[in-house]
């Protein structure tokens, strides 16, 4: 994994160079920032099954991806001693400065980005159990970069940080209060994407960026954050990542009394019914067809519009639900993959939000917006592309800066 120096004297008269590693399970995105401009981005998915990489330059243009070698990675830890000599090449000899991660799970423990040390990896490690799709897989690659490069600084930035401000009675379950003080409560997820768009509201829709918002992060993983002049104060993820909206392959919101049904009389074991619960639930297996919306959007088939019309339901019903946590509301913001790029999502959820005061513009949603409410609306409705990649190297200049 040997590269050129990345010391920050190496850049010394330029901004520093900052990589972002976001690992799932079967796929690695890479991004290299210098300052706030993006200069290089890609990713490598498929991985373990047939693995395929690509790249962009700065311009947006594909450029040639990095070579996967004779043997191809089979997880995103082997991908990324492929990945950093070419990221090198990419930058004509020039050294990064760090790295930062995304990290699905801080627990109670980590409510800012920390500086990686062996320590906190074991600590972050522990958590595995609270996230078995993501931490595990965003954490290997930081232990092979700690152990192969321990020079190259790294910054671990966490997906439940930015709920850390909701009030304990949002985070609690009515279970005995030595559950709750054990760690047992509501985290919420995808804050990296939520304090992004927290920080796009005073230039993208400044009338609402004071105020009450939803913000809709709707991809294959997907739930809703309450926003209070850009601080979060109630989202639908719980304890894990399973919880809320329905998702791809996730079944969101259940009856604990369904999990004792599958333990009892299904027959099924825990690690059976972790997998029904994450990997073959939510759009998949309400459809019986795709975990992905395109295709699901695409189809004429019965329970591909029962799987949609479940989730738009899901969405609008928690919608309200945090209306009523807000008291009151004064924007609707959509972004991730289905967020930003289904439009008949989107149309469904406005129309649904009709009784909140949500004036829907069939045109302009046509267009992905950006706004996709009447200017006589009382509840502005705003498509803003989400970028957790550069609010991770936010958080890595940040962290760092505070060192020297």
């Amino acid at each position: 994994m040997s590269t050129a120096s990345t010391s920050p004297a190496a850049n010394r008269g330029s901004q520093p160079l900052t990589g972002v590693i976001n690992a799932g399970s079967s796929s690695v995105k890479f991004a290299v920032y210098e300052g706030e401009q993006r200069i290089l981005t890609g990713q490598v998915d498929g991985l373990g099954a047939h693995p395929r990489a690509s790249a962009r330059g700065a311009d947006g243009g594909a450029m040639a991806p990095p070579d996967l070698g004779p043997t191809p990675p089979a997880t995103p830890a082997e991908a990324l001693p492929r990945l950093l000599p070419w990221a090198q090449q990419q930058l004509h000899g020039r050294g990064l400065d760090a790295l930062g991660h995304r990290v699905v799970h801080g627990g109670m423990e980590f409510s800012q980005p920390q500086r990686v040390t062996a320590d906190l990896l074991v600590k972050l490690e522990a958590l595995n159990p609270l996230a078995p799709l993501h931490q595990p897989y965003n954490l290997a690659p930081i232990r092979t970069v700690l152990d192969h490069r321990p020079e190259l600084a790294q910054v671990a930035c966490f997906d439940t940080a930015f709920h850390r401000t909701v009030p304990d009675v949002a985070q609690a379950f009515a279970l005995p209060w030595a559950y709750h003080e054990q760690g047992v409560r509501r985290f919420g997820f995808h804050g990296l994407s939520y304090e992004y768009i927290a920080s796009c509201l005073p230039r993208e829709a400044p009338a609402i960026a004071g105020g009450r918002v939803v913000v809709a992060h709707l991809g294959n993983g997907a739930s809703l954050c309450a926003l209070r002049g850009g601080v979060s104060v109630a989202t639908t993820m719980g304890f894990t990542a399973l919880d809320g909206l329905p998702m791809g392959t996730r079944c969101g919101e259940l009856d604990a009394g369904v999990v004792m049904y599958l333990l009892r009389q299904g027959g099924m074991n825990a690690d059976e019914v972790e997998d029904l619960l994450y990997r073959h639930s939510g759009m998949l297996g309400l459809s019986g067809l795709s975990s992905d919306f395109r295709d699901l959007l695409a189809s004429e088939e019965p329970r591909a519009r029962f799987a949609i019309a479940v989730f738009c339901y899901r969405v609008i019903r928690q919608i309200g639900s945090l209306a009523a946590a807000l008291g009151g509301l004064d924007g609707l913001v959509f972004t991730a993959g289905v967020g930003e790029n289904a439009a008949p999502v989107r149309e469904t959820v406005c129309r649904g939000c009709a009784w909140l005061g949500l004036e829907f513009d069939e045109e302009a949603n046509r267009a992905n917006g950006p706004c996709l409410s009447k200017p006589s609306s009382r509840v502005a409705a705003h498509v803003i592309p989400t970028d957790e990649n550069l609010m991770i190297a936010r958080h890595v200049r940040a962290a760092l800066s505070m060192e020297r």
